[in-house]
């Protein structure tokens, strides 16, 4: 594969995966705000699970269309760390064992997507060049 054909490839994947996270990780703010497939609806939106579900359902949305992505995907890569410690480090050690592999593997996804940015098909490549050119 050719270095030229190789930077288009790695863009596309770039941002299928960061669409594919991020489409994946709203559903998981649509359990806790809408109590939809599957999940219990938070009663309260001023409280621990309902800020949750507002950063995942808001957040990923957000970054699906890859707009403010890198301070959305530092934000949430907060929250991820935060749920991995509240939630799964006091079953222990191991993210296996604890369960916290998913907590843990979306913090790291949006700290990649914070250092890398979104790639060339989102809302901020187009809006940064609307603002250059």
């Amino acid at each position: 594969m050719s270095d030229t054909n190789r930077g288009g490839f790695n863009e596309l994947t770039l941002n299928v995966l960061r669409i594919v996270a991020a489409l994946l990780f709203m559903q998981h703010g649509v359990q806790k705000l809408f109590g939809a497939i599957g999940g219990n609806q938070v009663g309260s939106l001023i409280s621990q699970p309902g800020l949750a579900g507002i950063l995942e359902f808001g957040g990923g949305l957000l970054l699906a269309m890859g707009l403010f992505t890198r301070p959305v995907a530092f934000i949430l890569a907060g929250e991820m760390a935060v749920a991995y410690f509240i939630a799964h480090m006091p079953q222990g050690f191991w993210p296996i064992m604890n369960r916290g592999e998913l907590a843990m593997f979306y913090c790291f996804t949006w700290l990649f997507f914070f250092a890398n940015g979104p790639g060339r098909y989102s809302l901020d490549a187009w809006r940064a060049s609307r603002s250059s050119g």
